[in-house]
């Protein structure tokens, strides 16, 4: 699904367009930045952007940057030659960021911390090359493990959200697999 000039799957481009459109995600002159792990949900919304952007009625740039927190296994290497090949420009962070959690978190989750810390390290990519967007591949199974999450462990409702501003107010984040299933993802988009 995610190889060089593969069209993505017809309920994969539909529901990312509706999220698109519902939620203004894209606007006219954007430069976007997709946090690509290397993963079937992200590669899966790189093809999707890939591809909205040969026919879109407004025009966008769109880059990747993948963060590395030097965990033991992880190994980006194959993804260079994969971006070279897409012709899509490709921000590669290293970050300790495993071992900065030993030291620095006294409880809480461990996977909220790692999360905003990533999110921190995209924010300061978008800045330094000029990105304003940076989009997200959570999808809809993940907003609804999120949800859950809070109500247990928070008492509260709430989950991640499809469009916002960062803190600062200079970069919205976006997730347009808002409406898409992980198996979508995973089985080519049926």
């Amino acid at each position: 699904m995610s190889r060089p000039g593969i069209q993505p799957p017809r309920s994969l481009l539909s529901r990312v367009g509706r999220a698109i459109a519902e939620y203004a995600m894209i606007r006219d002159g954007d430069r976007i930045l997709l946090g690509v792990s290397g993963g079937k949900d992200s590669l899966s919304l790189l093809a999707v952007l890939r591809h909205l952007r040969t026919y879109a009625p407004v025009r966008f740039a769109l880059g990747v940057v993948t963060v590395d927190l030097q965990i033991p296994g992880f190994d980006p290497g194959p993804l260079t030659a994969y971006y070279d090949r897409l012709g899509v420009t490709w921000f590669y962070e290293q970050h300790p960021i495993l071992e900065q959690t030993r030291e620095r978190m006294d409880g809480g989750s461990f996977c909220a911390y790692c999360a905003r810390m990533k999110r921190g390290i995209m924010y300061g990519t978008c800045r330094r090359e000029g990105y304003g967007v940076l989009a997200l591949a959570q999808h809809l199974d993940d907003l609804a493990e999120s949800l859950l999450l809070s109500f247990f462990h928070s008492g509260q409702l709430r989950t991640m959200k499809a469009r916002y501003l960062n803190d600062k107010g200079d970069i919205r984040v976006i997730r347009p697999l808002v409406y898409c299933r992980e198996r979508q993802t995973a089985d080519g988009g049926g």
